[in-house]
């Protein structure tokens, strides 16, 4: 017998109050996921995983193997570049093609803008 229902038919024999019956707390899984991963602030770091994982196909065997984006915070993916020289080609020749197709891969929300620091 259900546990609920054995507790009603008590205290409707003991003559109790009627008590309001709870509504179903159940939800699914993939109901609750994302609005806990925004509460914990795991969505901006799953999207910070995707984009470092893309930067090769992206971007090109060259460029990432000079370069590795270590930071996306507030649409901003932050990308440490190995030499003084590929920092300028990067600044002011590449920023461009590569904002371009990162915005198309993942959407302007996600990516607004490309800094480029040696290190």
């Amino acid at each position: 017998m259900n546990a609920a229902l054995r507790a009603a038919t008590i205290a409707e024999w003991r003559g109790l109050p009627d008590r309001k019956p709870r509504s179903d707390r159940w939800h699914a899984p993939g109901d609750l996921l994302p609005k806990l991963m925004q509460q914990l602030g795991l969505s901006e770091r799953l999207q910070e995983t995707e984009v470092i994982d893309a930067w090769k196909q992206i971007v090109g065997e060259f460029i990432a193997s000079h370069s590795m984006p270590f930071s996306l915070k507030a649409g901003v993916l932050s990308v440490r570049v190995l030499q003084p020289a590929l920092h300028y080609q990067f600044e002011t020749i590449s920023k461009v093609e590569i904002l371009r197709k990162l915005k198309q891969r993942f959407g302007s929300k996600v990516i607004r803008d490309v800094r480029f620091r040696v290190g």
